[in-house]
């Protein structure tokens, strides 16, 4: 098949194997079985941190494995060949869980939940979205006031990934904390990001979705009423939460495309392995032009899908403006995920469309890619942005 790994160097390649090879010997032989009961595996969960993969892009002196951004989406891609649930609780574990308090926290707030998130010995959550509030931060209404030295929180926040597990630490959770004005008159609402630890009174982890896809990653709604945690338990400066998350928002973008490029990938590589297997009057139905083309489109998307991310990421990484390249790549990883999906279950025909077959939970999986971390349409209006169409 073709690499694209002339944009990776010797260890970026040896870590991408090394987690491959993981993929292959642990997470697919208990993919089906977990994605049946619908329960995160914690005992792989403590594997990928034992293999450092929740601490790759951040440095060694705070616990950290010393890589890049380019390494941690290499993981990424790795594991979504064979379960993007796993994948998704890496990425949302690093970009959503561990980057805010990395970035933005104080040493007291690093000192105190960077190791066992680094370590892989806990996970963190994000509590962004509501049922108004996603695409749309200005429709937030979870509140948070200050009462003596307490913040007072009192809301709702839905689909938030890595909330109910045994091993979740924190949410880190979005709240109005006040009024602005902003430069055009304007009155807006100030918007701050609070630390609430797992298990603090009033904060309340709903039944998990009974989702399409995704069926091993744990994700939630959250209610909270009158929580209470210490004034301390800011994270970053008030009134810019939202403007905080907004980066994290466009690096997940490429850790998702990654993901995406690794869903394309694993449909690729399972049907070309049944296209040449499968017997059908005489020959393999590999043979037939149709199949053929259609395993070639399906090969073009991944290397497509592929060069986008690790392009958006190594610009990531040079420390020069990304957000367009991650929205394209995103966009393009999306629907390349989508579209070998599909094929992929139409080369398997009736058994396509058996629980068991990987391609048959990528096919459910895959819809999910084409509308989180920012849908389609909000990925088409940030590349539109970037081309000076404001309208």
């Amino acid at each position: 098949m073709i690499e694209a790994d002339v944009l990776l160097d010797d260890e970026q390649r040896k870590l991408s194997q090394v987690v491959r090879d993981f993929a292959d010997s642990v997470v697919a032989p208990a993919a089906y079985r977990y994605d049946t009961e619908r329960r995160l595996p914690m005992e792989i969960i403590a594997q990928m941190g034992e293999l450092g993969l929740f601490g790759l892009p951040f440095p060694r002196d705070v616990g950290g494995q010393g890589k890049d951004y380019v390494s941690l989406c290499l993981a990424v891609e790795a594991l979504a060949r064979v379960d993007q649930s796993i994948a998704v609780t890496l990425e949302a574990g690093v970009g959503l869980g561990i980057v805010p308090i990395y970035r933005h926290g104080s040493r007291e707030q690093q000192e105190r939940w960077l190791p066992d998130l680094l370590a892989g010995r806990a996970l963190a959550a994000f509590g962004l979205t509501e049922a108004d509030a996603g695409s749309d931060a200005g429709g937030t209404r979870t509140t948070a006031r200050l009462d003596g030295d307490e913040w007072v929180i009192d809301g709702s926040k839905q689909f938030i990934t890595n909330s109910g597990t045994p091993i979740t630490s924190l949410v880190t959770i979005t709240a109005v904390t006040g009024e602005h004005v902003s430069q055009d008159g304007e009155v807006r609402k100030e918007l701050s990001s609070i630390i609430v630890p797992a298990g603090t009174p009033g904060l309340e982890v709903g039944p998990s979705y009974d989702k399409v896809g995704w069926h091993t990653s744990d994700t939630h709604p959250l209610t909270l009423t009158d929580v209470r945690v210490p004034a301390g338990n800011l994270l970053g400066e008030r009134g810019r939460g939202y403007a905080n998350f907004l980066r994290a928002l466009d690096e997940g973008r490429i850790a998702f495309a990654a993901l995406a490029t690794g869903a394309a990938q694993g449909c690729l590589e399972e049907a070309l392995r049944y296209a040449k297997q499968r017997v059908v009057f005489g020959r393999s139905i590999g043979e037939n032009q149709h199949v053929a083309f259609t395993l070639a489109r399906m090969q073009a998307r991944v290397h497509t899908a592929r060069l986008a991310w690790l392009d958006a990421a190594h610009k990531l990484v040079a420390g020069k403006p990304f957000k367009a390249e991650a929205s394209v790549a995103k966009l393009v990883g999306g629907e390349a995920a989508m579209a070998n999906a599909r094929d992929a279950s139409q080369i398997f025909g009736g058994y396509g469309f058996l629980n068991e077959n990987p391609v048959a939970r990528h096919y459910r999986d895959a819809k999910v890619l084409e509308v989180g971390e920012g849908t389609t349409e909000v990925q088409l209006m940030v590349i539109a942005r970037s081309l000076g169409l404001d309208g």
